[in-house]
């Protein structure tokens, strides 16, 4: 069985964007003996269907699937070092002696920190999180959209949540922003707790 430092279910704007910021710091020695995995779930992501003209920094015209298409391939060429989990579907995760054992449709993996990072539909069918679910703080009663209580992103110990589950307004930036925000914070844990950042510069 596998095991991570990090293991981040799912593959949206807010999952690679983790794994892009963690991957990033892989030059840190604080870094350089963990694990990170993410399993790339990209099925059911919004951005799927979604249209960007209003992102800074992405070419009006931009379509979602491009973006989930061409993130996998960055994370895989910058930083190959994450391994990359395709084609399996998180069902479970359960506490472990170690953190978390996180079952799939294809087996299982050990985890320390685990990043669930999966839409805020209430079809979420990850057994083991039932207990965190509430009604999402920031969308219309009706349409069921659901979050994962939690406080600046910690749902639990050592277990995270990000993005639109997190609470957050379905808008690319803020769920991007909210997988890097959790990707530091990590990053501080693994420092001593000294505020850590991860810049490329010129």
């Amino acid at each position: 069985m596998n095991t991570f430092d990090v293991l981040i279910i799912g593959g949206g704007a807010a999952g690679m964007s983790c794994a892009l910021v963690l991957g990033s710091a892989h030059k840190r020695e604080y870094v350089t003996d963990k694990s990170i995995g993410i399993i790339a779930h990209q099925k059911t992501s919004h951005l799927n269907s979604a249209l960007f003209n209003n992102v800074l920094g992405l070419k009006p015209g931009t379509t979602g699937k491009s973006v989930l298409e061409s993130g996998k391939e960055q994370l895989r060429s910058l930083y190959p070092h994450i391994e990359q989990i395709d084609n399996e579907k998180v069902n479970g995760l359960t506490r472990s002696k170690g953190g978390f054992e996180v079952n799939t449709n294809k087996g299982a993996y050990q985890a320390k920190i685990v990043v669930v990072a999966v839409g805020y539909t209430e079809l979420i069918s990850i057994r083991g999180l039932e207990k965190y679910i509430e009604p999402h703080p920031r969308s219309k009663i009706e349409k069921k959209r659901i979050w994962l209580k939690n406080t600046d992103h910690l749902v639990d110990t050592n277990l995270y949540v990000v993005g639109t589950l997190a609470g957050w307004r379905s808008q690319f930036a803020i769920a991007s922003g909210s997988g890097a925000h959790v990707a530091t914070d990590i990053l501080t844990i693994w420092n001593g707790g000294a505020h850590t950042k991860v810049h490329d510069k010129i």
